[in-house]
C-alpha cells in the first residue's frame, strides 16, 4: 500500500471525480457509508450519539454519516459551531439532506462558549477538520477540541483527528488535537498515523476502501509505503526439490560476550529459524558450552578471548555476516569491528552494541558496505545520527542517512520504518506490544542474516525480515497475552509465520515476485 501526502490524496480525490466519473457528494456519500457501516457494526443503536460538524468537507462527512446512522436506528444530535466560515458546497447539500430526515436526529448550531451539555452522551464523532489542515487550531475550534478532549467520552475521527496534519507536526499545540479512541482515515492511512507522539490522538486507527481510481494511485510518486501480507509474499522464495543445506548459504553472526550469551542464543535460533543452510556464531570462550547446549544446529567458532569478542575470523565460505548482539565495547571489540568494516565489502547486518560502536567511533560509518543494513531502535539512532523533536523529524533524518550512507536503515517501533538508499521509505503493518521484550532485537538481526545469506538481496531480506519477525510475534500471540511473550517466543514461531505466507494463493508466482 502506497503512503500519500494530504496534497496528493486530495489530488486522487480530485481524479476519481473526473474519470470515473462520480460527482463529489457521491463520493463522499461512499465513503460516509463505509465509515457508517464500520460504527453500526461496532455500537448499539440505543447509545446516543453527538457528531460535531464543522464548515469544511470533514464536516460535511459528518452530516452525510449522521444521516445513514439515523437511517439504521440510531439517536444522533448533530451540533455545528460558528466558526465564521462559509461552508463547503458538499457540507450544504449534506446538511439539506439531513434536513429533510428529521426522525432520530436533532440539529443545534452554538458559538464560542456556549458548548453543548455532553453527560447524556456515550460517543461522540468528531468531524470539526479534515486532513488539509496545514496550521495549529486556534481560539474558538482549539478551545472546543479541548472541552471535548475533557469530556472523556469515546471519540470517532473521521479521516483524521481534528487538530492532527497529516505528516509534520512538530511545531503543533499538542492540547488542540482531538484524542480519538479510533480513528477511520479513508483509502490510505496519513504518514503522522506512524509515529510515537501521535499515537495518543489516533487511538487505534484503520482504513477503509473508498473506490479512489486506480489509475490515478499508479500515476502518483511517493516515497513512503505499507509493506502488507502481499508484498511479503510475492519477496518469499519457494524451495527446490533438489536444494540442500549448501543451497540456503552459510552465515556468520559475531555475538555475545560474558554475561551475554543469551543474546547470541536467540539470534541464532533467529537465523537457524529464518531457513539458512549453515550457521557458525563467533563468540568468546565462556558462551562455548552455551550454544553447543541450547543450539547444536549451530556451529560455533571460540574466540581467543575467555569473555570478549577480540578477532573476526572472516572466511569466503561466510555469505552473510551478522554483528552486535550482547558483543560490548571493549576496545579489543572495537578493533576487530574496524578490521572487519576495512576488510569485508559485502553487505553486513549491524545491530545492538556494534551501532553503539559507530556512534562512538563515526569516522566507521564511512567504511561501512554499501547496502549494509543498520537495525537501531529510536535511542540508538538518535545516538548514531543526532537528537530529533518528533517522529517526523526522526524519519526525515533516517531517510536521510540511508541515502548518503548507501546503506538500509531499519528504523525500529511499533511500525518499524525500513529506509533505503534510493530515497524510499516501507512502514511495517506486523508486530505488537508484546514484542517490547529483551532479545526480540537479536531474533530480528539473526533472522536477517540468515535471508541475506539465502540470497535474498539486501533490499529483500529488510522487508521480508522485518515483516516475518513481527508475524511471528503475532502468531507467539496467540492464546498467550503480550506481557508474557518472550524473544524466544518469536523464533520458536517462525516455522508458523513462514507458512502463513506460503499459504497464501499468490505465493510461488514468478509475475508476482518483486523487483529491487
Amino acid at each position: 500500500m502506497e503512503i500519500f501526502t494530504t496534497s496528493k490524496i486530495a489530488e486522487l480525490d480530485q481524479y476519481t471525480i473526473a474519470n470515473e466519473p462520480i460527482s463529489a457528494i457521491d463520493l463522499m456519500e461512499r465513503a460516509s457509508l463505509q465509515l457508517t457501516k464500520r460504527i453500526d457494526a461496532n455500537y448499539n443503536a440505543d447509545q446516543r450519539i453527538a457528531v460535531f460538524a464543522g464548515p469544511g468537507n470533514n464536516g460535511g462527512d459528518a452530516l452525510a454519516i449522521s444521516r445513514l446512522l439515523a437511517e439504521v436506528y440510531f439517536k444522533v444530535d448533530v451540533f455545528i459551531p460558528d466558526f465564521g466560515k462559509n461552508p463547503s458546497e458538499c457540507f450544504s447539500i449534506n446538511l439539506d439532506r439531513l434536513k429533510h430526515q428529521p426522525e432520530r436526529t436533532t440539529i443545534t448550531r452554538f458559538i464560542d462558549g456556549e458548548f453543548p451539555e455532553l453527560t447524556q452522551y456515550d460517543l461522540i464523532i468528531d468531524g470539526l477538520f479534515g486532513s488539509g489542515l496545514t496550521r495549529p487550531l486556534t481560539g474558538f475550534p482549539a478551545r472546543l477540541v479541548k472541552y471535548l478532549n475533557q469530556s472523556e467520552l469515546p471519540i470517532i475521527a473521521i479521516d483524521i483527528p481534528s487538530g492532527l496534519m497529516g505528516e509534520d507536526n512538530t511545531g503543533n499545540d499538542r492540547e488542540a488535537i482531538i484524542m480519538a479512541r479510533y480513528t477511520f482515515t479513508f483509502q490510505f492511512p496519513k504518514l503522522s498515523f506512524f509515529f510515537k507522539e501521535n499515537e495518543r490522538f489516533t487511538g487505534k486507527w484503520e482504513v477503509l476502501p473508498i473506490g479512489l481510481h486506480p489509475a490515478g494511485i499508479a500515476q502518483k510518486i511517493t516515497s513512503w509505503h505499507y509493506s502488507d501480507l502481499e508484498k511479503a509474499v510475492s519477496i518469499l522464495k519457494p524451495r527446490g526439490t533438489f536444494s540442500h543445506k549448501g543451497t540456503y548459504g552459510h552465515a556468520l553472526l559475531v555475538a555475545g560476550s560474558y554475561g551475554k550469551t543469551g543474546a547470541a542464543v536467540l539470534a541464532a535460533k533467529g537465523c537457524l529459524r529464518s531457513g539458512v543452510g549453515l550457521l557458525t556464531v563467533h563468540l568468546p570462550q565462556s558462551g562455548n558450552q552455551i550454544m553447543q547446549t541450547v543450539v547444536p544446529e549451530a556451529m560455533v567458532s571460540i574466540d581467543e578471548s575467555e569473555n570478549i569478542i577480540s578477532q573476526i575470523p572472516l572466511q569466503a565460505r561466510y555469505k552473510a555476516v551478522g554483528i552486535g548482539p550482547g558483543i560490548g565495547q571493549d576496545k579489543l571489540t572495537v578493533k576487530a569491528l574496524r578490521i572487519l568494516l576495512e576488510n569485508y565489502k559485502e553487505p553486513i547486518i549491524i545491530d545492538a552494541d556494534a551501532l553503539n560502536i559507530l556512534s562512538a567511533n563515526p569516522e566507521m560509518v564511512k567504511m561501512l558496505p554499501e547496502n549494509s543494513i543498520l537495525t537501531p531502535h529510536p535511542v540508538e539512532f538518535d545516538r548514531l545520527a543526532g537528537a530529533s523533536e518528533s517522529g517526523f523529524e526522526r524519519l526525515m533524518l533516517a531517510q536521510k542517512f540511508a541515502h548518503d550512507h548507501r546503506i538500509i536503515l531499519i528504523l525500529k517501533g511499533a511500525y518499524t520504518a525500513v529506509a533505503f538508499p534510493d530515497g524510499n521509505c516501507w512502514f511495517n503493518s506486523t508486530g505488537n506490544p508484546g514484542m517490547a521484550t529483551g532479545g526480540s532485537g537479536d531474533v530480528l538481526t539473526g533472522i536477517l542474516t540468515g535471508l541475506l545469506a539465502q540470497s535474498y538481496s539486501p533490499c529483500e531480506a529488510a522487508l521480508l525480515g522485518v515483516y516475518l519477525h513481527g508475524l511471528s510475534g503475532d502468531l507467539a500471540l496467540i492464546g498467550s497475552s503480550e506481557e508474557a511473550l518472550l524473544a524466544g517466543d518469536i523464533a520458536d514461531h517462525l516455522g508458523k509465520a513462514f507458512a502463513f505466507l506460503k499459504s497464501h494463493p499468490d505465493f510461488g508466482k514468478a509475475e508476482k515476485k518483486s523487483q529491487f
